[in-house]
């Protein structure tokens, strides 16, 4: 809902507004960090307490496939503040920020009501890896649409691209390598105080620098006379 009406406001010349509503994402980031750490735990207790097959197959998937999302974010925020005295750049580093978990309600639709389109065809609880990559598919798909329509200002797009194709690949993977199990049961005996508060600074942090860069670029520089 920011993120539409931050759009309709620049659109309007609604500077003021728009600027207003910028500065309130320095609180909902941090925020919306939080609440994707907090999936996070809940997968990696549902895993521990080995609550069904079904995430004990796809819960480490679950839990790697979220932090990428949060680098993701992270990393699309910080870039957003960073280029936001250039309007394509700030505007697609803001807009491509959804795409990162299209997969997330996507992958759902596919499984429930458009099942032909799951080509790869996996038994099991693997079907939800394959719905969830070929949601990302269509997300990079779109992404490098718009990235080849201005390849000038077309970086957002690319960097969306390449977080939703790792997500797409260690996702797949994840269940098929042993080793992702004891990590996420570690990470499972993590308080969820200490996991929440790194989500917190990191989104917190990401918004620091990147308004800190912008800042920085914005200063003349001095010249020295010899």
């Amino acid at each position: 809902m920011l993120l539409i009406v931050q759009s309709v406001a620049i659109q309007r010349r609604l500077n003021g507004f728009h600027k207003q509503m910028g500065q309130a994402s320095f609180v909902l980031f941090p925020f919306l960090i939080l609440g994707f750490m907090m999936i996070i735990d809940v997968s990696a207790q549902r895993y521990a307490s080995a609550d069904n097959p079904f995430i004990l197959h796809n819960g480490p998937s679950f839990g790697f496939g979220m932090a990428i999302a949060i680098a993701a974010y992270l990393t699309l925020y910080y870039q957003a503040l960073k280029t936001r005295r250039n309007v394509k750049l700030h505007a697609g580093y803001m807009l491509a920020t959804p795409l990162i978990l299209f997969e997330s309600p996507f992958s759902r639709v596919i499984e429930q009501f458009l099942p032909w389109m799951n080509f790869i065809g996996s038994e099991g609880p693997q079907a939800v890896q394959d719905t969830i990559a070929i949601s990302d598919g269509m997300g990079i798909f779109f992404a490098m649409t718009l990235y080849f329509l201005d390849r000038k200002h077309g970086a957002p797009w690319l960097v969306a691209s390449f977080f939703m194709g790792l997500q797409a690949i260690v996702m797949w993977y994840a269940p098929y390598i042993p080793e992702l199990g004891p990590m996420f049961l570690a990470y499972a005996q993590i308080p969820l105080a200490v996991s929440a508060s790194v989500g917190v600074g990191a989104g917190a942090l990401a918004a620091w620098l990147g308004w800190r860069a912008s800042s920085r670029a914005k200063r003349p520089q001095t010249k020295v006379a010899v």
